[in-house]
C-alpha cells in the first residue's frame, strides 16, 4: 500500500511540475507575441524533428544575414517556434521586466496586508 502511495505522490508531483512549466511557457509566449515575435508552427515532420533538437523554453540568439535574430522553441505546448528581431527582443525584455516588477509589487502588498502579525516583532511602539 505504501508503495502505491509513494508512486501516486511522484506522479502528482510530476504532473504539477508539468502544469507549472506549461503555464510559464504560455506566459512567455504571450509576452513574445506582444513584443512582435512571429509564431511558426512545426507543421511538417522535418520542422517537428528540427524543433526537437532545439533548446526548449529559452530565447536563443542567432545570426541571420549578419543581423541578430532571436528564437524561442516550444516543443511541448504549442510545438512551434517564435522568431524575432533585435528590436522585438528588446521589447520582450522590457515587458518581462515590467511583469517581474508587477509580480514583486503584488508579493510585497500581500505580505504587508496583515498588520496583526507585525506587532509580534515590536516594529511599532
Amino acid at each position: 500500500m505504501n508503495r502505491y502511495l509513494g508512486l501516486a505522490a511522484i506522479v502528482l508531483s510530476l504532473a504539477g511540475c508539468a502544469t507549472l512549466q506549461a503555464q510559464d511557457a504560455r506566459a512567455t509566449e504571450r509576452m513574445l507575441t506582444a513584443a512582435g515575435f512571429q509564431m511558426k508552427a512545426a507543421d511538417t515532420p522535418d520542422k517537428l524533428a528540427h524543433l526537437q533538437t532545439l533548446t526548449p523554453g529559452k530565447i536563443v540568439r542567432r545570426e541571420r544575414s549578419g543581423e541578430p535574430s532571436y528564437v524561442y522553441a516550444d516543443r511541448n505546448v504549442c510545438k512551434c517556434l517564435y522568431t524575432g528581431t533585435e528590436l522585438q527582443y528588446q521589447e520582450y525584455r522590457k515587458l518581462a521586466r515590467q511583469q517581474t516588477e508587477a509580480d514583486e509589487a503584488k508579493v510585497v502588498a500581500e505580505e504587508s496586508s496583515d498588520p496583526r502579525s507585525w506587532g509580534l516583532w515590536d516594529l511599532w511602539p
